[in-house]
């Protein structure tokens, strides 16, 4: 339930008065992604969805009495947590951020939350960060996603696996927090829906042969194979041994595998498998969709949640009435969720005006946002089948 709000629309506007006098000045939000590393095919997309809300409400004029917002880059690189923590405390002690769009990967959002957030108090706001463990990190209220937990993730899995008819598969996960985090969420859901999963093994990222890894999976037997990596990581390695000795020959492709990449090096190879990754078709995707136009690809894995993450971020600062992550942390879930006017992509501008009126939003976005909990986000899957050499939505879940 949103807190109401006090004020009165005369009081609203005079404060707005003020905010133009007072507040009209650079706002900067930093974008860490990992444009480096085992998922850079996908980051670019997903760093222009963040900029493209950015643009946005820069275009309205409406934030804060008319501040300009400049978004700053910085790599994650996805998987290194020393070289993410030290890209995030230059965003803050140098740019001089107020609030993080990012990380991308659990294992560096969660060096970088608990490293340069908290100690800072700075607001994050990942758009795929999936790792059940960021649920219950000690936070300070500083921690939001719009990509759903893999707890929910392994359900969606297991609901594909065996209305497919898999009743046995084989799992292999990249060395991290998202991969182990993922393998055990998928074998719980599977084994209690009355799955079997033979084996459940970790891979390390940046192997030039992936036959070991690979042996051992296939010794283990398996209907399927469970790809829980990086489509530009380790994950294509062992989708490539597989294929080349006959191991396995189809698999299931978790949201870290789920990209054009994936479909360009394997094409047909891989008919027959399923995969799955945050999506909607709601309103607000198509809408999205509409806006980005020809720009990049609004489709892309994580872009529509990652313009969703910049935009509640820079909502959450108009209800607040402050760039201060102190403030404005408070009202993230308040402009996320209902009651209030409904929000979709194309329409920040009419949001803030709402806002600054003393009105409340509910917004809905790209992915059809809503947080549940602590900064947690329901979330909404697409299911793929792989067929005919191109990727095919099968159904959203």
């Amino acid at each position: 339930m949103k807190k109401l709000l006090m004020a009165s629309a005369a009081t609203a506007l005079c404060a707005g008065s003020a905010f133009a006098d007072a507040h009209a000045e650079e706002i900067k939000i930093g974008i860490i992604l990992g444009f480096t590393g085992p998922l850079e095919s996908i980051t670019p997309d997903m760093g222009d969805g963040a900029e493209l809300a950015i643009s946005e409400v820069n275009a309205s004029g409406k934030l804060l009495g008319g501040a300009t917002v400049t978004p700053v880059r910085a790599d994650s690189t996805c998987i290194d947590a020393g070289a993410a923590t030290a890209a995030a405390e230059r965003l803050v002690t140098s740019d001089g951020v107020n609030a993080i769009m990012g990380a991308d990967c659990s294992g560096v959002t969660g060096a970088i939350l608990q490293n340069v957030a908290i100690p800072n108090g700075i607001v994050m706001l990942s758009p795929s960060a999936t790792s059940p463990g960021l649920t219950t990190a000690e936070d300070n209220g500083l921690f939001f996603r719009t990509a759903p937990s893999d707890a929910r993730q392994g359900q969606v899995i297991t609901d594909i696996l065996l209305e497919e008819g898999v009743g046995e598969v084989a799992v292999t996960y990249t060395n991290n927090d998202y991969g182990k985090g993922l393998a055990d969420a998928i074998q719980a859901a599977y084994e209690e829906a009355g799955g079997t999963v033979t084996i459940n093994a970790a891979h390390e990222d940046g192997k030039a042969d992936y036959t070991a890894e690979v042996g051992a999976l296939a010794s283990a037997g398996g209907e399927r194979l469970v790809v829980a990596g990086y489509v530009d990581g380790g994950g294509t390695g062992i989708v490539r041994a597989a294929l080349d000795s006959g191991a396995f020959d189809t698999f299931h492709f978790p949201d870290g595998m789920v990209s054009d990449t994936l479909v360009s090096n394997f094409g047909s190879e891989i008919d027959g498998s399923t995969g799955n990754i945050p999506g909607t078709d709601s309103p607000g995707s198509k809408m999205y969709v509409d806006l980005v136009g020809d720009a990049f690809n609004p489709s892309g894995p994580f872009s529509p949640e990652s313009y969703d993450a910049a935009a509640l971020i820079m909502l959450a600062m108009q209800a607040a009435g402050s760039s201060d992550s102190a403030e404005f942390k408070n009202e993230v879930m308040n402009v996320a969720n209902a009651p209030g006017e409904q929000i979709f992509p194309g329409e920040l501008g009419k949001a803030l005006e709402i806002l600054a009126n003393g009105g409340e939003i509910d917004y809905v976005g790209a992915s059809a946002v809503e947080l549940i909990g602590p900064g947690e986000s329901a979330g909404n899957y697409r299911q793929i089948n792989y067929e005919g050499g191109a990727e095919v939505t099968a159904k959203y879940r």
